[in-house]
């Protein structure tokens, strides 16, 4: 049957072939198909089908030829199977199907290093500090970290066997009932009293507003308004592009967000509306080489309208939108259809962006015989406190994170420079 089914396939393709070939209206390309074109692609197809030295799945083979016809366009288009396009969905809308724990390998050993509260491995009896033995009978002894997070997750509503090791040395069995996770995309905590930190570590559909909501709550648990903020796009990856725009639309009172150029006429602007998010107050994102797509779109959009001071190192530079396309077998599809352009025109793609401060690496080394500094001698006079010099002193180390540092000193000192001090 399934023979039967690829042979009827490729006789439609060549059908489709001598269609272009007549057809007047088809559309144009670089250099039209012509039915030889098709005949040679079943040529090869039979090929392997019948000589290649081990027996190969027509399915497969089929996938495959779409796969490398996508892979040859560029380094972002690609062919997803259906599995492969569900969870894609997922992750998109901020979510994975699992049980709900975060792994972590120590010592050769998977062990347990948080539960998500009310997920299915809490409500299964599986707590911190377990160890994964085994997943449904797999031993899991020197198998690597990621393989065991594949075989946790799986298809809601479908079973998986967990066996655990106590912290006590019992040994427990667990039948988990996989579910949807949640998986939040921003963090927030307030840094040296004054100061927001909010970090994005990649955009799903509910990244602005998950970020609106953290805004709202530090603001409301204060007693006095925050005198800058902190925005880390450090090693985000990019994700949903719409959240982003959100974003640079909550910081901005107007102008162009990002430009999208495709084909032809093909042309996309997002623009910002009135009213913004922390109006005045000064802001600082602090991004990397890691930072990627949807991230370089929203730090060039704040770096264009002058709204925030781009900190860290150069991002990754890419500037090419994937539009993601649902066909017919469940399986789906990503293409490259356009590229970004920043409100000021600047192409993003292989340029990235520019910080306007450039901060390398720092490692902090501090040798055992480093020199002893006045505090730690005998019998030292005390210094008399200087308020001006407290206001610069952070919780932040700058041997922990020299990037963050930096960035809450730029802020004390637009705040030092403020009109309202």
């Amino acid at each position: 049957m399934m023979k039967i089914a690829i042979n009827s396939l490729l006789v439609l393709l060549v059908a489709t072939a001598a269609a272009w070939a007549i057809d007047e209206e088809a559309p144009a390309t670089g250099t039209q198909l012509t039915l030889d074109d098709m005949r040679t692609f079943t040529d090869v197809f039979n090929q392997i089908r019948n000589n290649f030295v081990e027996e190969t799945d027509d399915r497969e083979l089929l996938n495959a030829a779409i796969r490398g016809m996508l892979s040859e366009l560029d380094p972002h288009s690609s062919y997803m199977e259906a599995e492969e396009f569900r969870k894609m969905d997922n992750d998109s809308q901020g979510r994975y199907s699992g049980i709900g724990v975060e792994l972590a390998l120590r010592d050769r050993q998977m062990q347990v290093v948080f539960v998500i509260q009310d997920g299915p491995a809490d409500q299964a009896g599986i707590v911190t500090g377990d160890v994964i033995t085994a997943i449904d009978g797999a031993d899991l002894r020197g198998s690597d970290q990621q393989l065991a997070i594949n075989a946790l997750r799986g298809e809601v509503g479908s079973e998986v066997e967990v066996t655990v090791q106590h912290v006590n040395g019992e040994v427990s069995t667990y039948t988990v009932t996989r579910g949807f996770v949640e998986v939040n995309s921003v963090f927030s905590r307030p840094v040296d009293r004054d100061y927001g930190y909010f970090q994005i570590t990649h955009f799903t559909r509910k990244s602005a507003e998950e970020l609106a909501e953290q805004i709202e709550y530090m603001q409301d648990n204060r007693k006095q308004p925050l005198k800058g903020i902190v925005l880390d796009l450090r090693g985000n990856p990019g994700g949903v592009l719409q959240p982003a725009i959100d974003i640079a639309d909550g910081f901005l009172e107007n102008g162009l967000i990002v430009e999208m150029h495709g084909r032809a006429d093909y042309q996309a602007q997002h623009s910002a509306h009135a009213g913004s998010w922390l109006t005045g107050i000064p802001m600082v994102v602090l991004v990397d080489g890691r930072s990627a797509s949807a991230s370089e779109v929203l730090a060039g959009a704040l770096q264009d309208h002058g709204r925030a001071l781009i900190v860290g190192k150069k991002t990754f530079g890419k500037g090419s939108v994937q539009s993601v396309l649902n066909l017919r077998n469940g399986s789906g599809m990503r293409l490259t259809t356009s590229r970004y352009y920043t409100p000021s025109g600047r192409s993003i793609q292989a340029e990235g962006i520019q910080p306007d401060i450039e901060i390398p690496s720092v490692q902090a080394i501090e040798a055992q015989d480093s020199p002893r500094r006045k505090a730690d001698l005998d019998r030292h006079l005390d210094g008399e406190s200087n308020p001006d010099s407290e206001a610069f002193e952070s919780a932040v180390s700058p041997f922990d994170d020299y990037a963050m540092y930096q960035a809450l000193i730029l802020l004390k000192g637009a705040a030092a420079l403020s009109p309202s001090n």
